[in-house]
């Protein structure tokens, strides 16, 4: 990780919406920022999905469970209707938390039309942190009982689908729309280093609208796609002033109430087609996101509150696969410019330091991030017999570079920030003629609880990666190394 030198507070914009792909394996509908290397969970993991163990790879390659659900006219890929069941746990070392998921998914399909739904209930467990000041036994409270802070949440997840085929055209078309109520996001519980209790509660909507082209095997999908999300976050925090009369503490309760909010607009395009007619296949993918970003919490990591947003993400893939026989390998290239503009309101008028005046509402902080993001990912499966059995690692690099404008002041800094994130994967399934039995693992590293260096080991956060996150910490980041590991186990029973 480049470190700069030492800085001053800067402006931290965290952006959350709901995951890449609509709460399953990688897609590029919507496109995820990440300014700081945090090791969470898989808590978006809650779809099905045939590939799950060969690194993410799915430009060149369909994926009959989860294709339906990230663009919804792919519906017409399924060949018959099933039932799906997914238990997924994961835990992040370290006790930095863990997660429990139970999704069910079941795809439907009749001549001419498809359709599917899904529902998932988990179980959220907040990792170990510092919880709040040194507090004397002494000490004299005054106000309400303090707030323990959650240890486990609950959120469920909805999903669902429904398209039709044009005819024999080769062409479908289809619509689908997926909720959230979120008890919790995994990871936030750090960002807010010095609280007492953090307390909460949210939603997430998705919808897209999607295009479906089928013809001698060569694919053409586009896909529209409104994202909402909406988190609020009540943080207990405990503050001590000393009695010089009774020469005592007193400590008293304070509740800051943040909110999160992120819309994202989105089109994604892709294709494929074969390459060879020895089983050789290329694709490509385009995608673009707006995401504007009224509301966004006050995290201890920046302390700065009021930093509205707006961020032009895209996305520029390409894959290439091969099947031969029962053999099937895939590759994966992605690369992801992004730019974000983020800023601080005045409050009220403001004089800088040259003696101007900064009216109420104008810009006080102005941050423009630059990123060059990259994915490569690379999978192998084989089918011997009633096994199969899929190993894969993908790598993600994130970089970006950082310049920030503070008005008051009258200055100008620069930082960079860089890091890269391994995710090595297996699977194996077991088909029968009434079912399939089905594992999968995987393991991130190269991540882990970031921190801001201040010259001593004063402060340290996170941030969830199930979400956007675009922070501009108050220094110099650190990084506690972290691993996560996920387990799955798939059930798909046929509906004849």
């Amino acid at each position: 990780m480049n470190a700069p030198l030492c800085c001053r507070t800067l402006l931290c914009l965290a952006l959350a919406h709901w995951a890449a792909a609509p709460s399953g394996a990688p897609g590029a509908q919507l496109i995820a920022l990440k300014t700081v290397p945090v090791a969470t969970g898989d808590q978006f993991l809650t779809l099905p999905s045939e590939r799950l163990g060969m690194g993410g790879v799915s430009i060149a390659l369909d994926d009959a469970l989860l294709d339906p659900f990230t663009n919804p006219a792919k519906g017409s890929l399924v060949e018959e209707s099933t039932l799906q069941g997914a238990p997924t746990f994961y835990a992040v070392s370290n006790e930095n938390g863990a997660g429990r998921t139970l999704p069910l998914a079941v795809l439907l399909r009749s001549p001419g039309a498809f359709g599917g739904f899904s529902f998932g209930l988990q179980q959220i467990k907040g990792g170990e942190r510092w919880s709040g000041p040194w507090i004397p036994f002494d000490a004299v409270w005054i106000g309400p009982e303090p707030r323990l802070s959650e240890l486990s949440a609950t959120n469920l997840y909805a999903h669902g689908l429904v398209g039709f085929e044009l005819g024999g055209s080769g062409l479908s078309l289809g619509a689908g729309a997926s909720w959230a109520g979120l008890g919790a996001l995994d990871g936030v519980e750090h960002l807010y280093a010095g609280a007492e209790g953090i307390a909460q509660s949210g939603h997430a909507t998705d919808y897209r609208v999607g295009l479906f082209s089928n013809r001698q095997d060569r694919h053409f999908e586009a896909v529209l796609v409104h994202n909402r999300f909406s988190m609020d976050h009540d943080v207990t925090y405990i503050d001590w002033t000393w009695d010089d009369a009774d020469m005592v503490p007193i400590l008293t309760a304070r509740i800051e109430a943040n909110e999160d909010r992120t819309r994202t607009t989105g089109l994604h395009l892709g294709f494929a087609r074969p390459l060879t007619q020895s089983g050789w296949r290329i694709g490509g993918t385009w995608t673009v996101n707006r995401k504007s970003h009224p509301k966004i919490p006050n995290y201890d990591i920046m302390n700065i509150p009021r930093d509205p947003g707006v961020s032009w993400a895209y996305d520029f893939g390409v894959g290439i696969a091969k099947t031969e026989g029962a053999a099937t390998f895939g590759i994966d290239i992605v690369f992801e410019p992004i730019w974000s503009h983020t800023w601080v309101e005045a409050e009220a008028d403001t004089v800088s330091v040259d003696g101007s005046t900064i009216a109420e509402g104008a810009k006080t902080v102005e941050n423009d991030f630059f990123f060059t993001n990259a994915r490569i990912g690379i999978g192998l499966a084989h089918e011997t017999g009633r096994l199969v059995w899929q190993i894969g690692v993908e790598v993600r690099s994130y970089d970006y570079v950082l310049e920030q404008r503070r008005h008051i002041e009258n200055t100008v800094r620069d930082q960079e920030e860089s890091w890269m994130e391994w995710t090595p994967s297996l699977g194996a399934t077991v088909k029968l003629p009434e079912f399939e039995l089905g594992y999968a693992a995987r393991i991130t590293t190269g991540s882990g609880r970031p921190g801001v260096d201040w010259g001593t080991d004063r402060a340290e956060a996170a941030a969830p990666m199930a979400a956007d996150f675009i922070v501009a910490p108050s220094g110099p980041l650190t990084l506690r190394d972290a691993r996560v590991l996920t387990h799955r186990i798939s059930v798909s029973v046929p509906i004849r």
